[in-house]
């Protein structure tokens, strides 16, 4: 039998670096959610102040399998 997967959008943030904000994503969002499965980065980018860096931030698609009941 087959399974299904919920894909959600998130976007985690960070003053060090883009792997850093995806981890941060990652682990907020497995706060609440169970069997994540895969993280597909779907655009990274800077926040700029004053023409230096100070956010990091990652989008991912999160995936996560449905259990049975």
């Amino acid at each position: 039998m087959g399974s299904v997967y919920k894909v959600i959008d998130v976007v985690g943030t960070s003053e060090k670096s883009w792997e850093d904000a995806a981890q941060t994503a990652i682990n907020v969002a497995g706060e609440s959610l169970e069997n994540l499965r895969i993280a597909e980065v779907t655009r990274m980018d800077i926040k700029i102040d004053a023409g230096k860096p100070i956010a990091f931030r990652t989008r991912l698609n999160l995936s996560f399998k449905y259990d049975k009941e």
